[in-house]
């Protein structure tokens, strides 16, 4: 039987403890159900008896301290909320017991922000990780050590977990299950909790809003002058000679403060305007990829796709209501 701690840090997201210990449970039932021996033992782990969330609107009783916890196999790191630093202060006694798990041989498995506490205890430093889109460059900006996958739902290296953004958790959820109990029981659960099993990807949920919580105002004033000029044809060389900085030295300048190269940059905000006409609009894909300063219909296709997971036809037919009903 594996043991699984879950922990219930404070600032945690309530749900972000309570759906991992609800599947965890349910894979038991259906085991149990089918005349076998439950998988998994289960209990809440925290610094103290009763942690109070959600401004004191909710108690949530642990099991156990993490103090009396010698060891475990799987740690649930869930989700965090409001101001991350403080947060992680609040919560630092738990990184050097999170290190002894792992050293005993336990597996370690962060949830949306709980990537931040995971990243803290420095065993996801030269690793991939990933986290809710919306608090990537925040992410990098903590923890430039690690290697921060944007679109990945899932991230897995030597048993360390990491999940995208809100509800992405229940697919590394079930890649858990799947691995301690098998692919049968894994769609059981998926199908159980009407979950897509195997998404890869949280790129088309991402909305790109250009990093500038940077003191470096020739590179804001680039990223302005690009957003207020999407049809047109913007090169890198014609922003370093519009900002009188030689073409190297922009680029270097532009990748430190945004943590996105020009022309990354440039490909990323047509885009999501893309987004937003096929969102809202009844233009067809020609008439969106002219606004956003696209000629080649292959091209914005394909970066499109690249950009979001998904072609522009199918993006326009998932989230624009007349659309999806045609």
């Amino acid at each position: 039987m594996k043991h699984i701690s879950i922990l219930v840090p404070y600032d945690a997201v309530l749900a972000a403890i309570f759906d991992p210990r609800y599947m965890f449970s349910a894979v038991n039932q259906f085991l149990t159900d089918e005349g076998k021996e439950p998988a998994f033992d289960i209990q809440l782990v925290g610094l103290a008896p009763q942690v109070q969330l959600n401004n004191n609107a909710f108690t949530v009783n642990t099991d156990n301290l993490c103090s009396a916890v010698e060891k475990t196999d799987l740690v649930i790191i869930p989700a965090l909320s409001g101001d991350l630093r403080t947060s992680l202060e609040r919560n630092k006694e738990m990184v050097p017991w999170i290190i002894k798990q792992y050293a005993n041989g336990a597996e370690v498995a962060s949830l949306c922000l709980g990537a931040f506490l995971l990243a803290k205890t420095g065993l996801l430093n030269g690793q991939e990780c990933s986290t809710h889109w919306l608090f990537a460059n925040d992410f990098r900006e903590m923890f430039p050590e690690v290697t921060l996958t944007d679109g990945s739902i899932i991230t897995e290296a030597d048993g360390l977990y990491s999940s995208g953004g809100a509800s992405s958790y229940w697919n590394v959820l079930l890649h858990l299950i799947e691995k301690y109990t098998g692919r049968e029981m894994a769609i059981r659960a998926s199908k159980f909790f009407a979950i897509e099993i195997d998404r890869k990807s949280q790129s088309p949920f991402i909305m790109f809003n250009g990093q500038k919580k940077h003191e470096d105002e020739p590179i804001k004033k680039a990223q302005e002058f690009i957003e207020e000029n999407l049809a047109g044809k913007i090169s890198v060389e014609d922003l370093a000679t519009r900002f009188a900085i030689g073409r190297r030295h922009f680029i270097r300048r532009f990748k430190k403060a945004t943590n996105n190269t020009p022309a990354e940059y440039i490909q990323r905000v047509k885009i999501e305007a893309a987004k937003k006409h096929l969102e809202s609009t009844c233009k067809n894909i020609n008439e969106v990829m002219y606004d956003v300063g696209y000629t080649d219909v292959k091209t914005f296709r394909t970066v499109f796709k690249k950009i979001t997971g998904l072609s522009p036809i199918d993006y326009k037919h998932r989230y624009n209501r007349d659309a999806a009903g045609k």
